[in-house]
């Protein structure tokens, strides 16, 4: 018996340096290089790469939540799911305000189409006063309100967006995305108004172009119809929409 509980204390003692020895000032500066090595890798797209650099931090600082959270990053670039979710929610375990990782675990949510969690996630985004791009929740959020068919929240999200996107970066697809609610709501005035403008902001965005051409057509204007339809197909000649821009004008003839 005595010998028992002196291997058990031998254990203990012996897990737990191993657990310090990971908590120096050493350790923190080569997980801090491994880091920096793997969020560029991610910048370049080169996820097999990162995944290597970042499970080195992880090594070094294991319950450090920027290093998971950028190991979710990786894993999720790599298609890796499941394993990209237990990362993001293992960051936010470990940092309950870490708003980044809220929204990308909701948009994994909105990919499996389960926009309650998704919606959930993206407002734990939005708690934390000190988020530096609100827009990108807000914006995420419109979009599962929109697939709910509550059409009304989706507005919401997508003016305080505009309002939020200081940049101006989301600002197209969220006039685009605003134009679809108005298409549901059978308001095709306003749905006109904001296709317009998504179009105007970013031209080259061809599915807005072709949503606004689809527009023209219901409220009967086939000249401008006719123009939005030729566009798509000049700014993305071999895209599905352009195939059916190409249907469109054929019928038009």
């Amino acid at each position: 018996m005595k010998l028992k509980t002196t291997l058990t204390i031998s254990f203990l003692l012996c897990s737990f340096f191993l657990i310090s020895c990971t908590n120096t000032p050493w350790h923190r500066d080569q997980a801090d290089v491994y880091l920096k090595k793997g969020m560029s890798l991610i910048e370049a797209g080169q996820y097999i790469g990162a995944l290597k650099e970042l499970s080195e931090a992880d090594k070094n600082a294991p319950n450090d939540p920027e290093i998971n959270y950028y190991l979710g990053v990786a894993y999720h670039g790599r298609g890796l799911r499941d394993m990209a979710m237990e990362r993001f929610q293992k960051a936010i375990a470990l940092r309950k305000d870490y708003s980044e990782a809220h929204n990308y675990l909701g948009a994994i949510y909105m990919d499996m189409g389960q926009w309650e969690k998704a919606i959930d996630s993206f407002d734990n985004a939005l708690k934390n006063y000190l988020y530096a791009t609100p827009a990108l929740a807000l914006y995420n959020s419109g979009w599962a309100y929109y697939n709910l068919e509550k059409y009304d929240m989706a507005l919401s999200r997508y003016r305080q967006a505009l309002q939020q996107d200081r940049t101006g970066v989301l600002r197209a697809q969220i006039e685009k995305n605003m134009g679809l609610v108005y298409v549901k709501q059978s308001n095709l005035i306003e749905a006109k108004k904001h296709f317009e403008k998504s179009v105007e902001l970013n031209p080259s965005l061809y599915d807005a172009q072709f949503f606004l051409a689809e527009t023209y057509l219901k409220i009967r204007d086939t000249g401008n119809a006719k123009k939005s339809f030729q566009q798509v197909i000049r700014v993305a000649p071999q895209s599905p929409f352009a195939q059916k821009a190409r249907e469109y004008l054929r019928s038009l003839r």
